[in-house]
């Protein structure tokens, strides 16, 4: 049996990592990307239990991503923060110092970004449920993901006849203006740290300025 297969009433080790993923309420292609570095990582080291490994796996790991795969930086840091997140969140432990390894190299050609002016034409194409799609993504800052998701779960509202869209525990209250402010879309978003929510809403002059959660009545051809 492989030192990572759990007792017969344990979770296996990955869904642990995933549960963990959800109780901090990330979003789930997180989820994902992070159970699939936890899986080579584990596989890496010959599906070896992660408690019984620490720094210098890792380092050999990160390593060989950086070496032998070749693997861009953000791939390699994102391969770092699902094992830190694992140990921390999973095993309840300190990883410890990594000590050096091999970074990968950043490319050398930066994104580019539409200006405010280049975005309102390319939205001036859309129109109908494409447009309603294509605003909502740039106005929220939401992945394509966390935009279906947001649909499925009014579409469960509309079908258990729940009016409009209910904002989470005593919001409603709370802040008169939620929807509007930055804080309370992060708590919708589902965003541990603000600056996540941040990073999705510079699009706009001052933070939460033109997201305003209103009930839409379902469109058919929206799957």
């Amino acid at each position: 049996m492989s030192p990572a297969t759990p007792g017969p009433d344990e979770p296996r080790f990955l869904e642990q990592v995933a549960n963990a993923c959800r109780v901090k309420r990330l979003a789930y292609r997180t989820e994902q990307s992070y159970v699939a570095w936890v899986r080579r990582f584990i596989l890496f080291h010959n599906k070896r239990h992660p408690k019984d490994m620490g720094a210098s796996e890792v380092r050999k790991f990160l390593t060989h991503l950086a070496v032998n795969r070749r693997v861009a930086a953000s791939t390699q840091n994102q391969a770092l923060n699902a094992i830190v997140f694992m140990y921390r969140e999973v095993l309840r432990r300190d990883p410890g110092e990594f000590g050096e390894f091999p970074h990968a190299k950043r490319p050398k050609r930066l994104p580019t970004v539409l200006t405010k002016a280049e975005v309102q034409r390319v939205l001036a194409h859309f129109d109908g449920t494409h447009g309603l799609m294509a605003r909502l993504l740039y106005g929220t800052g939401m992945r394509l993901m966390e935009y279906v998701r947001l649909r499925a779960l009014y579409e469960q509202d509309r079908a258990a006849n729940l009016p409009g869209v209910e904002l989470p525990n005593a919001f409603a209250v709370k802040s008169p203006n939620a929807g509007t402010d930055i804080r309370s879309v992060q708590e919708l978003l589902g965003h541990s740290d603000v600056s996540t929510t941040m990073i999705y809403t510079h699009v706009m002059a001052k933070p939460g300025l033109g997201v305003v959660l209103v009930a839409v009545e379902p469109v058919s051809t929206v799957q």
